[in-house]
């Protein structure tokens, strides 16, 4: 079947599924496409919202957006399937990829779909030995890039293997596609859970395991060029098994090219550091550069308490990174060099982190963190210098990965709970219910809205809602 899908074709088909009673898809909730209007005002768009989190840093910061004045829902759209990735906003479009294995095209005011394109049939959770993703079509969040107005996505699919899609912006047509399987990998045991990283004229594609750990697998970094030809790159962290690459964050890119990483738990629990358990510099080129580990990495192991369940975050200046993972440690690392085994240039505790955080610029070279740990999103203040203090702390209800629009954190829990918290103090300013998430989602921003993906789709949130 063609998996290109016109737009003509669609309005037929959603007319269609209108016809039949409300609720006949039932667990899959309303029909795909259907647009249900919040009470909220309208969408004011901003900047595009190009990658996760919004930039190589992964940073999550937009500077200029408002703080909550009534915020409230303004559309939700049903897809074909859960939302596991972030929405990118580009062009006045929301971008949403789904575990059905389609990409899907919203207008970013209304909701209405103006595309949708199915890159592959998933694979059905059963067939893998392993994981807890119940089809598996596309987890990590795709990237955009405005060279070629393509957005490339990776979808498992037909004969278990990882394809990379480049798909044109307005139109939704698929143009360069291709294997991104590393050789000698067996996909069936490497989920694509990190977001793409867009950096100079290649893509680069994280890999980490199934939940369970089973199989043969590497942490590994696999590139493509963004023309779609050209030969792949690619990174195996250099350890016996696991050390994967599994953030949903995804790597973060450095000035001049080169990619940082964070690894998960290796197999070796004593011995020569396998540089498993760590933040990783590589070169554009996937050459191991540099890299950096707890004194405790090996016991860290024994205890799947791994570095890799947060992705870096690049401090704004681009010269040092913060990490953290389900192991407690909150470490600095200094990127031009990261120092090895204990090299970090400071370490709190006390945060097991999962997801994605976010980063601002703070007063004469300071700078803001703020963790999603599990016993609540928490704020750090780093520097002048190589400091690290702890700030407020939210309640242990609050632990989803956080942006920051303006003065204001937003995190969505996987009730559906999407919390706004005062930056400066973690008050509690305003909550919206947006329908079920899975438990790493982030939201997207532009201008005044919010996209967050859900369970079964997008919604869109108008924090200082418009009315003209």
């Amino acid at each position: 079947m063609d998996p290109r899908i016109n737009v003509a074709l669609l309005v037929a088909l959603f007319a269609l599924v209108g016809c039949g009673s409300p609720g006949q898809v039932g667990s899959m909730g309303p029909p795909m496409g259907q647009v249900s209007v919040g009470p909220g005002g309208g969408v004011r768009l901003g900047g595009d919202w190009p990658t996760y989190h919004a930039d190589s840093t992964r940073a999550g910061f937009l500077p200029n957006g408002p703080d909550p004045s009534g915020p409230a829902v303004v559309w939700h759209t049903a897809l074909d399937g859960e939302v596991y990735a972030s929405p990118l906003v580009v062009e006045g479009r929301v971008l949403a990829a789904t575990e059905a294995g389609s990409l899907w095209a919203l207008d970013a005011r209304t909701g209405a779909v103006l595309w949708r394109t199915h890159l592959a049939d998933p694979v059905p959770g059963g067939v893998l030995p392993c994981g807890d993703i119940d089809r598996v079509g596309v987890t990590g969040t795709p990237v955009y890039d405005p060279a070629s107005r393509e957005v490339f996505a990776v979808a498992f699919g037909a004969g278990v293997a990882h394809t990379l899609f480049g798909v044109d912006v307005a139109s939704g047509r698929i143009g360069a596609r291709r294997v991104v399987d590393a050789p000698g990998a067996d996909p069936g045991t490497h989920l694509q859970r990190g977001a793409l990283l867009l950096s100079g004229a290649m893509i680069y594609i994280p890999y980490g395991g199934n939940y369970g750990d089973c199989g043969q697998y590497l942490g590994r970094v696999v590139a493509a060029p963004t023309s779609g030809g050209g030969p792949l790159l690619d990174f195996a962290v250099p350890t016996t098994r696991e050390a994967g690459i599994w953030a949903p964050s995804g790597p973060a890119g450095l000035a001049g090219g080169d990619v940082l990483v964070t690894t998960g738990n290796g197999e070796a629990v004593a011995g020569s550091w396998d540089h498993s358990d760590s933040v990783l510099r590589l070169s554009a080129e996937l050459q191991l550069r540099d890299g950096f580990a707890p004194v405790e990495w090996a016991s860290e192991n024994s205890e799947d308490a791994d570095l890799g369940s947060t992705g870096p975050m690049v401090l704004p200046g681009g010269h040092q990174a913060l990490a953290a993972g389900k192991g407690g440690g909150i470490y600095l690392v200094d990127v031009d060099d990261l120092g090895g085994v204990g090299g970090q240039r400071a370490q709190l505790s006390g945060c097991r982190s999962y997801g994605g955080g976010a980063t601002t610029p703070g007063p004469g070279g300071t700078a803001q963190a703020y963790l999603p740990c599990q016993t609540g999103l928490l704020q750090i203040l780093i520097g002048p210098g190589s400091g690290l203090t702890r700030g407020w702390q939210a309640s242990d209800s609050i632990t989803g990965s956080p942006i920051v629009v303006g003065h204001t954190i937003w995190s969505v829990q996987t009730d559906g709970t999407l919390d706004a918290l005062n930056a400066s103090d973690g008050r509690l300013r305003a909550t919206v219910s947006v329908g079920a998430v899975s438990r790493f989602a982030t939201p997207a921003a532009s201008g005044s809205a919010l996209f967050i993906p859900t369970l079964d789709g997008v919604t869109a949130v108008a924090i200082a809602p418009h009315t003209g």
